[in-house]
């Protein structure tokens, strides 16, 4: 009986570092992965080529922190690497551009607001993310939010008069990215019927935000940037 005892005990334990050794493991690739992804946007910034900024800046972040969020061990891990890949990010890419003499607002979020919508973005997805793992309503919800934060950053960015409108954005980069939006809902849930909500309630939250990004431009949300 202490034989078997023995045993489960150092089973115990042996799963409990296993754990924490991926933990660490998890928190070293989100900044390892935060730095590697800044440095380059540093680099792709100085490219001729504008869709390749356009697509890079900000989806290439977005991608990591999705990634992050999703191989994360649990909520607060989730928000803890999230965040730490997003600063190691944006500390790399303004850091690396301010030694080159640019304007490090150029490289991310093209302005002080911005970088900040920008970092809360990551840290939000990151959270979506890790919640898309769950298998019930609620994680439709949150692949169906992940998809309209994408599509709605994109109808932003490709609708002159919008605040983030961008001439160059349409049709190239913006239907790219919003096709490549959608077909992430879909990867984000194994069964059809999670797909159908999914892809519904991103339709709906994208819907929303555009409405209300649109009542914002007219003057009809008294807000101020």
């Amino acid at each position: 009986m202490e034989m078997n005892n023995t045993t489960i005990e150092y089973a115990d334990f042996a799963e409990y570092d296993r754990r924490q050794r991926a933990i660490e493991r998890h928190l070293l690739a989100a900044f390892l992965g935060g730095l590697a992804v800044g440095l380059l946007g540093m680099f792709v910034a100085g490219l001729d080529t504008a869709w390749i900024g356009q697509v890079y800046d900000p989806y290439a972040y977005l991608a990591l922190s999705l990634a992050v969020g999703a191989s994360a061990s649990g909520f607060g891990w989730a928000l803890l690497t999230t965040f730490l890949a997003a600063v190691s990010t944006l500390v790399a890419a303004m850091g690396a551009s301010a030694l080159r003499g640019q304007d490090t607002f150029q490289i991310i979020g093209g302005s002080a607001a911005g970088l900040n919508w920008t970092l809360a973005l990551l840290v939000a997805l990151g959270l979506l993310a890790y919640g898309t793992r769950r298998d019930d309503a609620w994680g439709d919800v949150a692949a169906g939010a992940v998809g309209a934060a994408l599509i709605a950053d994109v109808v932003d960015r490709s609708t002159p008069g919008f605040i983030g409108s961008e001439r160059s954005f349409w049709p190239g980069p913006a239907l790219v990215i919003g096709l490549l939006s959608v077909v992430l809902v879909f990867l984000l849930r194994r069964s059809a019927r999670g797909r159908v909500r999914a892809l519904a309630a991103s339709a709906l939250f994208a819907g929303l935000f555009t409405v209300g990004l649109a009542a914002f431009v007219a003057g009809w949300i008294p807000l101020e940037v």
